[in-house]
């Protein structure tokens, strides 16, 4: 029964996130470029609960060991995203990848660094030229939009 408990409870939260995005604004056709608001995170919740459910049909439950002290890290890791993110969400996103790749293990800083730039850019590069869906202001991304 536990083995289930995950996923069912991560497709109730994909279900009430996904009404919640039905109650964004749309935008008139006219001045659409690209998706509508709620299109790309409704594509995203579908995935989730696409995967939740084949975990419940295919994956085999095993007994895990205690959570060791580098999940406790990296999830720590998460608390310093969202306050980094306040100054801006690229270089949230940058010293999140960075820090991640330093907690797994890697120790070569060329490789931390290039993982910390690299990362967001490509995010940055396919939401803002690809999905042309335009990010909150912060101290990168005005040096981006001008």
């Amino acid at each position: 029964m536990t083995r289930y408990a995950v996923p069912c409870g991560t497709i109730v939260f994909c279900l009430l996130a996904y009404w919640l995005s039905t109650q964004f604004d749309r935008v008139p056709p006219i001045l659409l470029r690209g998706m509508q608001p709620e299109d790309f995170p409704q594509m995203v919740l579908i995935l989730i609960i696409a995967l939740s459910v084949l975990v419940m049909i295919f994956d085999k439950p095993i007994e895990h060991g205690v959570v060791g002290a580098n999940v406790w890290r990296s999830i720590g890791m998460f608390v310093v995203f969202s306050l980094v993110a306040q100054i801006d969400l690229f270089l949230g996103l940058g010293v999140f990848a960075g820090g991640l790749a330093s907690l797994w293990g890697e120790r070569r800083l060329w490789s931390i660094g290039l993982v910390a730039f690299i990362s967001p850019a490509l995010v940055f590069l396919l939401f803002d030229l690809v999905f042309r869906i335009r990010f909150p202001r912060g101290f990168l991304t005005n040096l981006w939009y001008g």
